[in-house]
């Protein structure tokens, strides 16, 4: 246990952890979590983190004139896989081919304070989300407020958040893919849910990503073992 605690700190010291893989979603998650946020309202292109090498990456510019409303990001070591697509189901009623996106859990942070540029870390609550589907794929939108925000950080529930800035959340992502002459809409939002559905779509995720990638908490020791087999 020292010998792996050394070579955490180690490693620690030397790189840069990558924002899905090696930050944690949070001591209190899933009722407080780290958020990486990609990108912030004023851009005019979608960022999005190259999941291979860690770094944010233009996706494409943005294409028309709707802008993200909030701080937008994902939830560090979450993945919407087989239990995301299973609640997503069960909650609307659809058939088997809905599965998860396979993606990191999306969240919205709600904050008065702008940012210049993304790709930083925030502590947010969540307090509710967007049950959507896009295709066939559940593509939740956890909302969550800044912690210790002045304007938003009283809020529990999203019952409690400005009808307008939900209204808004819903048409962004509604619209941000679709061209004009496009018909009909693929993506739809099926539900908007409160804080106690957020923290269970959030705990889904992260029993996804645990299924796939393993325990985050044991890569020190397979980091170990796998140094001691090359050595010998």
């Amino acid at each position: 246990m020292a010998e792996e605690k050394g070579l955490e700190r180690l490693l620690a010291l030397m790189f840069q952890a990558h924002p899905w893989h090696g930050i944690p979603p949070g001591r209190e998650a899933p009722r407080v979590v780290n958020a990486y946020v990609e990108i912030v309202p004023t851009d005019a292109v979608k960022y999005e983190l190259d999941k291979a090498s860690g770094h944010l990456r233009v996706d494409r510019p943005q294409r028309f004139s709707s802008f993200p409303p909030t701080l937008y990001g994902f939830i560090p070591q979450t993945f919407c896989g087989d239990l995301v697509g299973e609640l997503c189901r069960e909650t609307t009623g659809r058939g088997a081919a809905v599965r998860g996106d396979g993606d990191p859990m999306d969240v919205c942070v709600l904050t008065e304070r702008p940012a210049a540029h993304a790709g930083f870390l925030v502590r947010a609550v969540p307090v509710g989300g967007l049950r959507m589907i896009d295709g066939n794929e559940a593509d939740d939108k956890i909302i969550a407020v800044l912690e210790n925000d002045v304007a938003y950080g009283h809020i529990e529930d999203i019952r409690q958040v400005p009808t307008g800035l939900v209204d808004r959340l819903q048409h962004y992502f509604l619209t941000y893919k679709q061209l004009p002459q496009e018909s009909p809409r693929r993506v739809e939002i099926a539900d908007v849910y409160g804080r106690d559905a957020a923290l269970e779509t959030i705990q889904r995720s992260i029993e996804d990503y645990r299924a796939l990638f393993g325990a985050p908490e044991e890569r020190f020791a397979e980091l170990r073992r796998l140094l001691n087999t090359t050595e010998t």
